[in-house]
């Protein structure tokens, strides 16, 4: 059987957090607020990172963490769902990045720290493309139903066709892309931060959809899946309701992690529809979210890869 949530993640732990200039280019989700100072920033986030592995360990989901190097410096390192996955038949993922400096995430250390548990067979690297201008940022750019075989992906920037091609030929999923635009007409830099999948329910900004035709598929495939359409609005999506990921235990108990930021924009009707299916875990991170334009899910990279 394979499996669309997992009890095992894995979290870097930073060093040096804070605004990237590089990133921001195509990131409408970053703000570059100098009121603190980049030590303060810094600090405050490795406040906050730590916080939330506390919490979800205390609800029982296995947390590897990784410690980020002192060199060289890596402001994103917060972020490793965009460089690597680990599957469940054993296969390892390695993604082109966009930005330059954040191609110096890759690291043996943190996938040694996963496989110190963890058996692995196959390690596919599709990073050398970077050098072709061509990228695909991991689970930003994909969401994966991993049952169903779907990979859901809004053309980006930051996620190329012809490598999502190559990762559903190799990986056999059928890819359904689309295109979503924020309120300025810019596309949207990674799916996830538009769209969420769980196991039996779909949380996603539909009028960031340019298109009635990816509008009808994308409701098409979620009826033919089972899953729930829990729909959020362009407030709610700059909030980071879109960037959440679920999660379960040891003893199958399942949650939806998010952020603070996130829970606080949801209305009741959503958190009902929300709790029918799962129980939801949130955390404070306002200043990962902040300079680092990402939130609860991106900070998290699963691992299926089976244990040792």
């Amino acid at each position: 059987m394979i499996n669309q949530i997992t009890d095992t993640i894995l979290m870097v732990r930073p060093r040096h957090f804070g605004f990237n200039e590089e990133t921001a280019a195509n990131n409408a989700f970053q703000v570059n607020d100098q009121s603190i100072t980049k030590e303060q920033i810094s600090e405050k986030a490795i406040e906050e990172f730590d916080n939330f592995v506390t919490k979800l360990r205390m609800h029982g989901v296995d947390v590897i963490v990784a410690e980020d190097s002192e060199t060289p410096i890596k402001t994103d390192s917060i972020f490793p769902n965009n460089w690597v996955t680990f599957h469940q038949d054993g296969t390892i993922i390695l993604y082109p990045m966009n930005s330059l400096n954040r191609r110096l995430e890759r690291s043996k250390d943190v996938l040694n720290t996963v496989l110190e548990k963890h058996h692995h067979r196959l390690s596919i690297d599709l990073s050398k493309v970077e050098e072709e201008e061509l990228f695909l940022e991991g689970t930003g750019s994909l969401i994966l139903d991993r049952p169903n075989g779907l990979a859901y992906a809004c053309v980006s920037p930051r996620t190329n066709e012809e490598i999502l091609d190559i990762f559903c030929k190799k990986m056999d999923y059928q890819k359904i892309l689309f295109s979503s635009s924020d309120q300025n007409g810019q596309l949207i830099y990674h799916t996830n931060v538009m769209m969420a999948l769980a196991e039996n329910f779909v949380i996603i900004c539909m009028e960031s959809i340019d298109r009635e035709e990816d509008r009808d598929l994308l409701i098409k495939k979620f009826g033919q899946t089972g899953k729930e359409v829990i729909s959020i609005n362009y407030a709610q999506m700059y909030a980071f309701a879109g960037n959440m990921l679920q999660v379960k235990n040891r003893i199958g108990e399942t949650f939806l992690v998010m952020s603070e930021q996130a829970f606080k924009s949801l209305d009741k009707e959503q958190i009902h529809a929300i709790q029918r299916h799962t129980s939801i875990l949130h955390s404070p991170i306002y200043t990962i979210e902040k300079y680092g334009g990402g939130s609860a899910r991106c900070m998290m990279a699963e691992v299926f890869l089976p244990r040792k």
